[in-house]
């Protein structure tokens, strides 16, 4: 058997090369090359690693003179995975060591079930390596050849000395637990003489980041030898840390002059006093990220002129800060105030303002949401809304109620109507054709009330299966569903389907008004006054909601009235969908497009050292951030003029939360548990008093928002409080804790006295993108996993649990042998029998959390919330019965909407018994089902190797956050 890339062309090998069937131009593969063993250099040839595994598969199986098409076909799979995987390690070209290859080959052929095949290819590995250490003794000792690398054409010896000194720098202040001896050696065995200065560099990156899964800390080093890089790109020259106060004060007027020659800030920048912005920033803050958060800003969110960066990390944060300080009397001091909780990771603003604050195309907002109308010309507009905001916003939330229904007669043409399937098919390829600003797929979620006759094939828009013309497989999908049918469910009642033509009022009612006018819509039918209707056991709809949710991830289950009797915006209108994430819950009508700006308060950052919540921080963050989200509602870009009359009248935003996994770790709180629930109660307590007492004193500043009058918060009634109200409309039904423990008359009073700046003040969003940047667990999110690869646009990381590792090094616990179980059990320690039972319960995954505490915890913070929060719900062993079970409590406990169901399958993918360092070591997931997959968007058959969270973990889309 020979290894791959060692091995000569086979004439039975495929003939499609991997590189074409992984999508990478032919032309590409020239950009990389294989270091030998000897040291010599060769072209990548990924026909060899072909041969390497067919001959692995002949090996075992026996030759019979052809190959056999099964063996053929799964060569071509794993070749093509291995090339993928050795690809998204070096994106743009680079040098693959042997080893390397081979490390991949051999996870292949684990995850692949071929375990004969992989034991052979193993064990000849290890023969291989005996001999050749064998023969290398057997020789007399020579001396190491220098090294030579070659920059601007230049030609030099590699300075040994200074790449220690550079590689020790990194290491500073992380403890003896990083070595930077450990990855010089690394690196070095990926170099060759004449290697080109940029691949020394990405091999002293690639060498400290394989050490990550035994070691957190090198998280650190990576990202910044990773800065290192950024600096040269940017500054064009090397600068250490210890340059840097200097350097950025120097570089940022240059930075200002240049991004506004070049079209792409705001020339009203320059009109900031630029020194003294400069002497605020603090260099010291770039040495809190980790390599994902560093590489994520660097690949998306820096601004680039013809692809070269001209943004560091704290640059980037000063700019965002200035673009929403534009406004402000004392932009100066603002600006810094804003820079700093931004550049301290104690708020992060959400993504279209990371991107587009301080620039010349200032769409800042993350959510729209809108209602279509029973028209072409409403159909065909609302459609056109959605490309305009889709070009240059986040998600779309669309409300699709009110378009009548198949079968429904159409009164200009006395023809009858297609339904609404149709229109979804083209809002979905809308959607595909028109990407946000060519920076990430355009993303947008269908709303469908639960008695619309359309909706058995509503349900049916994300099966794999049927008619392709009537399927949307890239949007999302929710039921909005109001509590009189989950009353039906409860009770065994009848269930009646209408066309909106036919009835519709029922659009714009909820609560006891749409019982009544429901019920006598039932009783018009049965006199034979409504001709077209379909009655059903609410049941039997409310269990294939259910199924389609486990099999295809949608529709997702939200509940219509929750929404408006709990809405502070009920005297001016009617909350009719969400949006893409299930955290908006805001107005819209045919004159009105709901937005809402958003950003997330880091949880643990706000922890003291006592592991309790620091008021007097929180309150102080949440005031800033509060300035920060206001001020976007001025400066925005409105693509569409319903947007901005909308947002200008009642100016509702969203403060969220991120990393409250991250505080339970520090609390030493299980989430399943009855302390993680009532910390899910006081925390969010503490957020909503502080974000709506900040808005009373924006209001005081600035006045309050031009709907007020007649509004919830004008009546007097609190969130807390309009759940009395949600009690007394629903008739029962509704178990949910009501105590509190800070001061909200006073709150009460001050709302009398001054009013509110903001309609609406939270909102939990997923935070998929900013956590990564901060590094700490999504929203309110459980761990998924302990030790895991992390894939998206930015290639792969490594991400382990860190404080699990310093709580098993504390029991000498944490070596190699811990790491290989952890990739084994999928990040899990729950069969690790040697590690403390407090442990397992304290870092349980989330799949192996009930969904019942994740909906207990969700229903503590919903009473605070005046709008919604964006909530998965993860089941291991889903049956019907625990998916009614959770779904109905979901409904009991209050909530307002649910997100994602993550379904966890029976089967569970191979685990790698690798020797470590593969990059790809640990399996994202296992097993996962249906309902998973259907959450990842645009995958194809690759959505079933990995949990999907929202779309997060999809590269072509980061729609939320």
């Amino acid at each position: 058997m020979q290894l791959a890339t060692e091995s000569s062309v086979s004439p039975f090998i495929p003939g499609t090369t991997p590189a074409a069937s992984s999508g990478t131009p032919a032309g590409a593969i020239a950009d990389y090359h294989i270091i030998r063993r000897n040291g010599a250099v060769v072209p990548f040839e990924p026909n060899k690693i072909a041969v390497a595994m067919t001959k692995a598969f002949l090996a075992v199986e026996g030759s019979h003179g052809a190959v056999s098409a099964r063996v053929r076909d799964v060569v071509a799979q794993l070749t093509d995975s291995v090339v993928r995987a050795l690809l998204r390690r070096q994106p743009h070209g680079g040098t693959f060591h042997i080893e390397d290859v081979q490390d991949q080959v051999e996870l292949a052929l684990m995850r692949s079930s071929e375990h004969d095949v992989a034991r052979a290819y193993v064990l000849y590995r290890e023969k291989r390596s005996a001999e050749r250490a064998a023969a290398k003794a057997a020789e007399p000792s020579q001396a190491q050849a220098a090294l030579h690398i070659v920059e601007n054409g230049v030609r030099r010896a590699l300075d040994m000395g200074a790449l220690k000194a550079l590689v020790q720098s990194t290491c500073d202040g992380l403890g003896d637990q990083v070595s930077a001896d450990t990855i010089i050696e690394g690196a070095l065995r990926n170099l060759y003489d004449g290697v080109p200065a940029d691949e020394l560099r990405k091999a002293l990156i690639l060498s400290a980041r394989t050490l990550i899964e035994r070691e957190p800390a090198y998280n650190y080093v990576t990202a910044r030898l990773q800065l290192h890089v950024i600096r040269l790109e940017v500054l064009g020259e090397e600068a250490l840390q210890g340059e840097m106060a200097t350097r950025y004060a120097e570089y940022f007027p240059r930075y200002i002059k240049m991004g506004i020659e070049a079209e792409l800030l705001d020339p009203k920048l320059a009109q900031y006093d630029l020194a003294r912005i400069a002497a605020a920033i603090d260099s010291s803050r770039d040495l809190q990220f980790g390599y994902l958060g560093l590489q994520t800003l660097y690949d998306r969110y820096f601004l680039h002129i013809e692809e070269r960066r001209i943004e560091l990390p704290q640059v980037f944060f000063m700019r965002v800060a200035m673009g929403l300080a534009l406004n402000e009397v004392d932009r100066e001091g603002r600006a810094i105030e804003f820079y700093n909780v931004l550049s301290k990771f104690d708020f992060m603003s959400s993504t279209p303002t990371l991107f587009n604050a301080g620039t010349l195309h200032s769409q800042l907002s993350s959510c729209y949401l809108t209602t279509v109308d029973d028209s072409l010309d409403d159909i065909y507009g609302a459609i056109k809304e959605n490309a305009m905001l889709q070009k240059f916003a986040g998600g779309l939330g669309n409300d699709w109620t009110p378009v009548r229904a198949l079968g429904a007669r159409i009164k200009g043409t006395n023809g009858k109507s297609q339904g609404v399937i149709p229109f979804l098919k083209v809002v979905n390829d809308t959607a595909v054709a028109v990407n946000q600003g060519g920076k990430r797929k355009g993303a947008v979620c269908a709303y469908l009330e639960t008695w619309h006759l359309d909706m058995d094939e509503f349900l049916d828009l994300r099966k794999n299966t049927g008619d392709e013309r009537r399927r949307t497989h890239d949007m999302n999908t929710a039921n909005w569903i109001p509590d009189l049918f989950m009353k039906r469910v409860m009770e065994g009642g009848q269930w009646t389907l209408f066309s909106p033509s036919d009835v519709p009022d029922l659009h714009d009612k909820y609560g006891r008004a749409f019982e009544e006018a429901y019920s006598e819509y039932e009783r018009r039918a049965d006199r034979g006054d409504i001709k077209l209707f379909r009655r059903l056991p609410a049941q039997q709809l409310w269990r294939k909601m259910l199924t389609m949710l486990f099999e295809t991830g949608h529709p997702w289950i939200t509940f219509k009235d929750p929404c408006n009797i709990r809405s502070p915006q009920q005297h001016v209108g009617v909350v009719h969908s969400s949006n893409l994430c299930t955290e908006i819950t805001l107005n819209t009508s045919d004159t009105e497009i709901a937005v809402c700006n958003l950003g997330s308060v880091n949880l643990p950052a706000h922890l003291g050292k006592d592991g309790e919540l620091d008021h007097d921080k929180l309150r102080k963050t949440i005031r800033v951030a509060m300035r920060m989200l206001d001020n976007v509602v001025d400066i925005n870009y409105y693509a569409v003029g319903k947007a901005r009359n909308s947002n200008l009248k009642h100016r509702p935003v969203g403060l969220g939360i991120m990393g409250f996994q991250d505080c339970l770790h520090a609390k030493r709180i299980s989430y399943a548990s009855d302390d993680a629930v009532a910390f899910a109660d006081r925390s969010m307590e503490a957020v909503c008093y502080y974000a709506y007492w900040a808005s009373t004193d924006l209001a005081e500043e600035r006045g309050r928002y031009s709907s007020f009058k007649g509004s919830l918060w004008d009546r007097g009634i609190l969130p807390l409080d309009s759940m009395k109200m949600l009690a007394e409309e629903r008739g029962g039904y509704l178990e949910v804790d009501t105590s509190s423990t800070l001061d909200w008359e006073a709150l009460r009073r001050r709302i009398g006295q001054v009013g509110m700046r903001n309609s609406n003040c939270v909102a939990i969003a997923p935070t998929a993108t900013i956590s990564n940047i901060i590094g700490v667990d999504a929203c309110i999110e459980p761990t998924f996993q302990n030790l895991f690869v992390k894939s998206n646009l930015s290639g792969e990381f490594t991400v382990a649990n860190e404080s699990l590792v310093r709580d098993l090094k504390k029991l000498g616990l944490w070596d190699e042998v811990m790491v290989a179980d952890l990739k084994y059990f999928d990040g899990s320690l729950a069969k690790i029998d040697r590690v403390p039972a407090e442990l397992r319960s304290l870092y349980a995954t989330a799949f192996e959390i009930e969904p019942k505490w994740l909906v207990e915890c969700a229903s503590r913070r919903a009473k605070w919330i005046d709008q919604a929060q964006s909530l998965n719900i993860y089941m291991a062993g889903a049956s019907g019965r625990k998916l009614d079970e959770t779904y109905k409590l979901a409904w009991v406990r209050g909530l307002k909407t649910t997100y994602y169901l993550r379904a966890l399958g029976a089967t569970s993918a191979e685990k790698s018994t690798g020797r470590g360092g593969e990059l790809n070591s640990v399996p994202v997931s296992g097993g996962v089902s249906a309902a998973a997959a259907g959450a990842a968007s645009g995958m194809g058959d690759g959505a079933a190797e990995a949990a999907k969270f929202c779309s997060i973990d999809n590269p072509e889309c980061e729609a939320c956050q």
